[in-house]
């Protein structure tokens, strides 16, 4: 009863789809946040998503804080977010400004965060748009 349970609820839960943009050779990273903790982080790759009736992408990171345990972290970055700023700018973001911006984001939730330890899934605001251009001076 239990497998056809679970069967029944994969079928009406849609696999999302594959990650894009994932480098050919990973390279694990290393970022000392202001919560004192040091994080290795690796970029798995991004999707095309929707979440809340908005059109975007989403990011993910492979990361730990001990070596022992690994979590993931999924940013959102919703097209609107972007819109704002680039309106503004007269110009669009390339893919290599949007994932710079969105890591920003990254290294502002190790910032933040006491201690991660299991999945986080953010969202990129326009104001926080705004403000990882301007600090990157793109």
């Amino acid at each position: 009863m239990f497998k056809r349970f679970l069967a029944r609820l994969r079928q009406q839960t849609p696999e999302p789809p594959p990650l894009r943009g994932r480098p050919a050779i990973r390279r694990e990273k290393a970022y000392a946040a202001d919560s004192g903790y040091v994080y290795q982080y690796t970029y798995e790759g991004y999707r095309d998503a929707s979440r809340d009736k908005a059109d975007g992408w989403e990011f993910v990171f492979d990361c730990t804080s001990d070596r022992a345990s690994r979590f993931r972290i999924s940013i959102f970055a919703p097209a609107r977010s972007f819109v704002d700023w680039e309106e503004e700018a007269g110009r669009e973001l390339s893919d290599v400004e949007r994932y710079a911006v969105v890591k920003m984001r990254l290294f502002e939730i190790f910032d933040e965060a006491a201690h991660i330890t299991s999945h986080l899934a953010e969202s990129l605001t326009a104001e926080q748009v705004r403000r990882h251009v301007e600090a990157l001076d793109l």
